[in-house]
């Protein structure tokens, strides 16, 4: 059993000696390290303390440094809408926002500052505790397995692995948003107490499986066993329990406490911990861990102590930066300061179709043209790994065996108006052309073939591969940076930028190394294309590199398309907007065909990804495309497949939002409805943008479903118009080929006729579905879609207004102009109860009652 807080010596004291200002920084001295307080922005102000020692760190983070107008008085730091103090008899910074009130303090006497080392070079170990009241919901630290959404008083241990995301940045209910500045491995509420588990025996029979690896398709024998041990617990009340698997990936959770089961969740690769929150009585208690023969357990726990705790075992300092605001204004202020998230391509929203995998050029395009034929939308199809075949793992070229002319096969698909995204990865086969030469100059981590992308070298070194081999020849479009943890949590213990680092130091980082490499390759060399890059990790920042993530190698049960709705809107309040899943799992039965129940988990896992910011189905050893499931699946994907286009109008001008504002578009209730505790609660629920509530179907054989509706607002069916009162539970009559989703009363949504693109069908009318109940406006947002001239102000606006008193529906006059741009348009305005009224519009002011 271990007691970390013993870790907690030093800064009992916090004794003050004078207050100092340089550069609009207040400083304030103190025993164990100075106070630095930071003006960032308006609403932003970072807290930095050094410790003891440590190694010296890049800014990584803050790109955009900002004008801030700022005050002080004394221990005091206030900008316009956050005031710093600092206690000097508690050693404790209380945060107040521009109304008054308090929304973050520092529990007395709680810093952690404690010399250690890594690799037998010196660090620090540094941690902050803060208050959190009985009412306060914490949302964030990227995307997760566990299950949760709410992490109040939740251990969680923030590493890169295969169907895992560590973001540190976490926002409150209580109008606070915080990042943890550290690039290293942090933990949410590290647990004071643990016991290591003890083998117990073997359960049942050993069986294989096929599983993904680093270096390809592999099977893998496992059995299970049970491991076993005894807690202590003090007192009675609510626990956090952390389990750790002990190995770098888990296969397995499945927890018992006193016989009774706590957690049982399998996947072919899971995170190495999990974590849950149970209450338990005071005394002795049983535990019991099934999980994978190799795995060594070790169960931790925490009593919820209504704290907030952030630590990090290799930092130069304490380092955070508290945010103030709505939801809304975090994430732009946050995004303000870290760089804002360009535009996506109009077709990166369409449908992106990917399985695991095209075996040939001739495959890859005869599906491409089956979507044609049939009428399916579609506007990107995926290459997955593997096409370099004899060359060696990610040699940057195709085996011409199966691909015999690549720059044919991206044109034909072109002529189709269809993009390609290719598999690319962080790593290259020491035997391949290009994984020689870098092995030989010293660009792999040691012991391994990853890419030091912390050597500025050896990034340059691969970009300069991946543009003259890839990009430049083919014109490929899209770029699937796979497994960019590195895989998996394959830092520790190697030293990096050339062996002058030890990996630990920037051991959440690599992501950002990668896509930034990526990223600015792409502006240069294809300075007339925007990028798209899917990749499988991130880290605060990456959302200036045209990065989307997605959730890993999952399964494809309920309970895992459950635990990806969490994890997806735990990072959406991160601040990286751009996100999706492997719709119907990557992991998939072996009779996926056949498997009635497997066919209506498939159609349901679809069904959300429709309302995601990116739309995607993906399987493992599998041929995904709708019409092998048999009439059914195929007709319910046409239909919201084809839904996904009808928005495309309201999710493009969405996506400028985000770009343009720091919009978030994939909303948990938080986002919306930070005072009403009902909708803080719903885990599945969320926000399509400003105007559809969307709730998501995570149980089979469902006839009825209960909708939420938050207060404040009404609500419409979006299928049928019928109005409910906010507040109130929605009950609604549901078949395979529904999902409830709602309209927000004070609404308009623009839509239009399906194409089979994203750009298709751009001079059709657009329908303006009006919802009544409050006054609303909304932004048509449109430009040229795939190249950055928006950047120099090539794009247009049109305000559309609804007066809800008067009945009347304003279209403003259009704002800017953009080659190509429809000059008349035929707007069509639709109220739930079916009444229309149609409108030309040629770029001036109109107005209707309706």
């Amino acid at each position: 059993m271990n007691h970390h807080r013993n870790l907690i010596t030093t800064l009992l004291a916090g004794i003050l000696f004078a207050p100092s200002v340089t550069a609009d920084n207040l400083t304030i001295a103190r025993t164990g390290g100075d106070i630095v307080l930071i003006p960032m922005s308006d609403n932003a102000i970072r807290v930095k303390i050094d410790g003891q020692q440590g190694h010296t760190t890049d800014e990584l983070i803050y790109v955009n440094p900002q004008n801030v107008e700022s005050s002080i008085s004394g221990n005091t730091l206030k900008v316009k809408n956050l005031t710093a103090t600092y206690d000097s008899t508690a050693d404790a910074i209380t945060f107040i926002n521009a109304d008054g009130n308090v929304i973050l303090r520092e529990v007395e006497h709680s810093r952690i500052s404690q010399p250690s080392t890594i690799q037998n070079e010196p660090t620090t170990i540094s941690g902050q505790r803060f208050h959190s009241p009985a009412d306060e919901y914490i949302y964030g630290t990227g995307q997760f397995q566990d299950g949760y959404l709410n992490l109040r008083g939740l251990s969680r241990r923030l590493t890169q692995v295969n169907t895992q995301i560590s973001i540190p940045f976490i926002l409150s209910n209580k109008g606070y948003g915080l990042l943890w500045n550290n690039y290293g491995l942090t933990e949410l509420n590290p647990a004071s107490d643990s016991v290591s588990l003890t083998p117990a025996g073997t359960e049942g029979d050993s069986f294989t499986v096929d599983i993904t690896t680093s270096t390809g398709n592999a099977r893998e024998t496992r059995s299970v066993n049970a491991f076993e041990g005894e807690m202590n617990i003090p007192e009675t009340g609510e626990y956090c329990l952390l389990l750790d698997v002990g190995q770098r990936m888990a296969r397995k959770y499945k927890l018992s406490v006193d016989g009774k089961v706590l957690v049982d969740f399998n996947n072919l690769w899971l995170p190495p911990t999990t974590s849950l929150m149970t209450t338990l009585d005071k005394g002795k208690h049983r535990v019991r861990v099934e999980g994978e023969s190799h795995d060594a357990p070790t169960l931790h726990w925490r009593k919820n102590i209504n704290e907030t705790e952030l630590r990090s075992p290799v930092s130069t300092g304490i380092d955070y930066t508290v945010f103030s605001g709505t939801p809304d204004e975090v994430i732009a202020s946050y995004r303000q300061l870290t760089g804002p998230a360009p535009m996506m391509p109009q077709w990166t929203l369409g449908y992106i179709h990917c399985r695991e995998r095209f075996d040939s050029q001739k495959e890859l395009l005869e599906n491409a043209d089956e979507f044609r034929r049939r009428q399916i939308p579609i506007d990107v199809i995926v290459q997955d790994w593997q096409y370099w075949g004899r060359h060696g793992w990610n040699a940057m070229c195709f085996d011409l065996d199966k691909y015999p002319d690549p720059k044919l096969m991206v044109d034909s698909l072109h002529d189709a108006d269809i993009r390609l995204m290719i598999s690319v990865w962080s790593k290259l086969d020491v035997n391949s052309e290009v994984g020689k030469v870098a092995k030989e100059r010293g660009y792999l981590l040691p012991g391994s073939e990853w890419v030091d992308f912390f050597n500025p070298e050896a990034a340059g070194y691969y970009w300069d591969n991946f543009s003259s081999r890839l990009l430049k020849p083919y014109g490929i479009d899209a770029w699937w940076q796979d497994a960019t943890e590195p895989e998996n949590d394959d830092l520790q213990g190697r030293r990096i930028n050339g062996g002058k680092l030890p990996g630990e130091v920037y051991r959440n980082a690599f992501p950002l190394f990668v896509n930034r490499t990526v990223y600015e390759g792409l502006r240069k060399d294809a300075p007339h294309k925007r990028a798209m890059i899917l990749t499988r990790s991130g880290f605060p920042g990456m959302q200036r590199y045209a990065a989307a993530t997605w959730s890993g190698d999952v399964g494809h049960d309920w309970e895992t398309l459950r635990r990806q709705i969490t994890g997806g809107l735990g990072q959406m309040v991160t601040g990286l907007p751009w996100w999706t899943f492997d719709a119907g799992g990557f992991f998939r039965p072996g009779n996926q065909y056949e498997n009635e129940e497997y066919k209506e988990m498939l159609l349901r896992w679809l069904q959300v990804g429709t309302f995601l910011p990116l739309m995607r189905v993906h399987g493992y050893m599998s041929n995904t495309e709708p019409w092998r499931y048999g009439n059914e699946v195929d007709s319910v994907a046409r239909k919201f497949i084809g839904m996904r286009y009808e928005l495309m109008p309201y999710i493009y001008s969405v996506s400028a939002s985000v770009s343009r504002d720091g919009y978030t578009m994939m909303r948990p209730l938080v986002m919306d409805f930070t005072t009403d505790e009902n909708a803080l609660q719903q885990k599945y629920e969320y926000m399509f943008g400003p105007s559809l509530l969307v709730s998501p179907i995570v149980e089979g054989g469902v006839k009825e479903w209960s909708t939420y509706l938050p207060e404040g607002c009404g609500w419409y069916d979006f299928r049928n118009g019928k109005r409910y009162d906010g507040g109130t539970i929605a009950l609604t009559k549901e078949t395979i080929a529904t999902i409830p989703v709602f309209a927000k009363a004070g609404s308009i949504i623009p839509m239009k006729q399906a194409g089979q693109f994203a750009a298709d069908n751009a001079d059709s009318p657009i329908d303006l579905h009006v919802y009544p109940g409050a006054d609303c406006t909304f932004t048509l947002y449109e430009d040229e879609g795939d190249n950055y001239n928006y950047e120099k102000g090539a794009f247009s606006t049109i305000p559309i207004i609804w007066e809800d008193s008067t009945r009347r529906l304003t279209i403003g006059k259009r704002k800017g102009e953009f080659d190509g741009m429809q000059k008349k348009r035929i707007f069509n305005v639709i109220l739930p109860d079916g009444t229309s009224k149609r409108i030309e519009y040629s770029g001036s002011k109109r107005s209707i009652r309706i």
